[in-house]
């Protein structure tokens, strides 16, 4: 079971590096736009034309620190991300698993799991029932049932759907 809301269009990987530099003993303590702490540490890292304490420059999903896991991180809506989150996030393709058909970047997308869907096919795949913010979905065999199909389905011994 899931729930759903709207999510940000997604575009090309807004892909920025890091940098690791070392803290020079005669230089003045930079701030670091995590914490707005001095960086008083040994290293700094440098991203977004900001700098961070290597602890504090972490992704906003998994919180793992971007500068063990690569030499990038990626923004979107606000966030900083991992590459694995900014892919499980915004997808790496641009269509819609319902259609097939292309999601301009500009547009709002619906997510389940893996999948992509434009607003106009987050429906129920059996029948075609459109979901409104708070509704309960299924994804059942790649396909969204809404609560009704997806309890019919489980009841019917070897369930296998077919999409009308």
């Amino acid at each position: 079971m899931l729930g759903w809301e709207p999510t940000a269009p997604f575009t090309a990987n807004t892909n920025i590096g890091i940098q690791m530099l070392s803290v020079q003993p005669d230089t003045k303590p930079k701030g670091c736009a995590g914490c707005n702490r001095k960086i008083k540490d040994r290293y700094l890292l440098k991203a977004l034309d900001k700098f961070w304490h290597e602890d504090c420059l972490k992704c906003a999903c998994c919180e793992c620190r971007l500068g063990e896991v690569g030499s990038t991180l990626y923004t979107k809506a606000n966030l900083i991300l991992c590459r694995r989150d900014y892919l499980r996030l915004f997808g790496a393709t641009g269509s819609c698993a319902a259609c097939s058909k292309l999601i301009p970047a500009f547009e709002m997308v619906m997510r389940a799991k893996d999948n992509v869907y434009h607003l106009d096919c987050f429906a129920c795949q059996l029948c075609s029932q459109r979901f409104c913010v708070g509704d309960k979905f299924f994804l059942k065999n790649n396909l969204i049932l809404c609560q009704t199909d997806y309890e019919d389905g489980m009841m019917k011994e070897g369930y296998a759907p077919h999409v009308r």
